[in-house]
């Protein structure tokens, strides 16, 4: 991938208990967005998107007022929350 990899933090939950946490694969998939290999950054971790568009609305929403704002911060993270802990279940039903 690139050098980056190298400083990267190891997940605790999978070497201590051997198996993903819900948060497994997000570093990786940052890392894949920024090569710009969008396609395998959803595969890796599918909230990745929704995850990176709560946090840029929050950024943008500190410096330009929305109207509706809470209501929106709420849905998109509700969609997040939704995305991680699905993909969390098929991961572990397919393990």
């Amino acid at each position: 991938m690139s050098s980056l990899e190298g400083f990267m933090l190891p997940c605790f939950t999978k070497q201590i208990f051997g198996a993903d946490c819900m948060g497994c694969g997000l570093q990786r998939s940052v890392l894949l967005i920024y090569n710009g290999e969008l396609i395998a950054a959803f595969k890796m971790y599918p909230a990745v998107f929704p995850l990176i568009a709560l946090f840029i609305f929050i950024g943008i929403n500190i410096f330009f007022k929305f109207q509706h704002s809470n209501k929106i911060i709420n849905l998109l993270a509700i969609i997040t929350i939704s995305v991680i802990m699905v993909s969390f279940i098929f991961k572990l039903l397919i393990n």
